[in-house]
């Protein structure tokens, strides 16, 4: 069997994905262990038995739903190749929206404190650390396997990042840590409604339950910002598509605050910001 054989049954296992043609040429290269543009130029050239079976069996794993990014171990966020494994949340674009804003609030920061909270694979926390090498960034986690990916991140782009387990930001109250910028995507979608989701099937449901209503995680971590923010302290919060009101109205509630809800690339809520005040006495 020839690459350009391969490629053509790859492309008709995968048909009733979205994208079968640049699958099927990501699974082949990754497989082959070569680049994609490698495919294209020596599409003529022969497979053996054992490299059509490497093929085979995750073209199978594809077809019925694993995400590419857990069958090839890697997933591109912003501008770095992270490494993924099925105990992380696959990194999402919408999320670089919310690193985005941050490396623009902490532009020119030197000596700034940074904190991650459900860290995950490390994405936002390496990523900042990696464009703002004067920053101290802590990444927490209550998963010890999560933190395990995070620190493998770190490694690989030769960032400093300080992992700390633990409940919200209960690490970080625990070393005495105030930070200047708190970021945190945490878990947002209603129970009821995750369970109707194909993302729940791989992807680890504790990083994506949000409970009854989606803002569990969020409504407790709230009252924890006035322990761990230094004053004018900057929070951002990821939030799902129709949770920016709620989420208003919660920082309004718990901690006096006013808050701008900042919309993805098609208008849908997306992220929350803002600056930590002390109450006047």
């Amino acid at each position: 069997m020839t690459v350009r054989a391969a490629m053509r049954l790859g492309q008709e296992k995968l048909s009733h994905l979205d994208t079968p043609d640049l699958d099927a040429q990501l699974l082949l290269a990754h497989a082959l262990e070569v680049e994609r543009v490698h495919l294209l130029a020596h599409s003529d050239e022969s497979l053996d038995s054992k490299q059509w079976e490497r093929i085979e069996a995750l073209l199978n794993r594809r077809a019925v739903g694993e995400p590419l990014a857990y069958i090839t171990g890697r997933k591109w966020f912003y501008d770095l190749e992270l490494l993924v494994t099925p105990a992380v949340l696959i990194p999402r674009p919408e999320t670089e929206l919310l690193l985005e804003e941050a490396l623009r609030l902490m532009a020119g920061a030197t000596e700034a404190t940074v904190a991650d909270i459900g860290t995950g694979s490390g994405a936002l926390g390496v990523s900042v650390a990696r464009h703002l090498p004067g920053c101290k960034v802590y990444a927490c986690d209550t998963s010890v396997d999560a933190l395990q990916v995070a620190r493998r991140n770190a490694a690989l782009h030769a960032t400093s990042l300080s992992l700390l387990h633990g409940d919200l930001a209960d690490p970080l109250r625990e070393h005495g840590v105030h930070v200047d910028l708190l970021m945190a995507n945490l878990p947002y979608i209603p129970t009821a409604e995750l369970k109707t989701l194909a993302v729940s099937c791989f992807e680890p449901n504790h990083a994506l339950d949000g409970g009854p209503d989606g803002l569990q995680l969020i409504r407790r971590l709230l009252p924890e910002i006035p322990q761990v923010c230094s004053e004018g302290a900057w929070v951002l919060l990821e939030i799902g598509a129709d949770q920016g009101d709620a989420v208003r109205q919660l920082v309004r509630d718990l901690l006096s605050l006013d808050c701008a809800v900042l919309p993805d690339y098609a208008g849908h809520d997306r992220f929350v910001r803002f600056q930590y005040r002390q109450a006047a006495e």
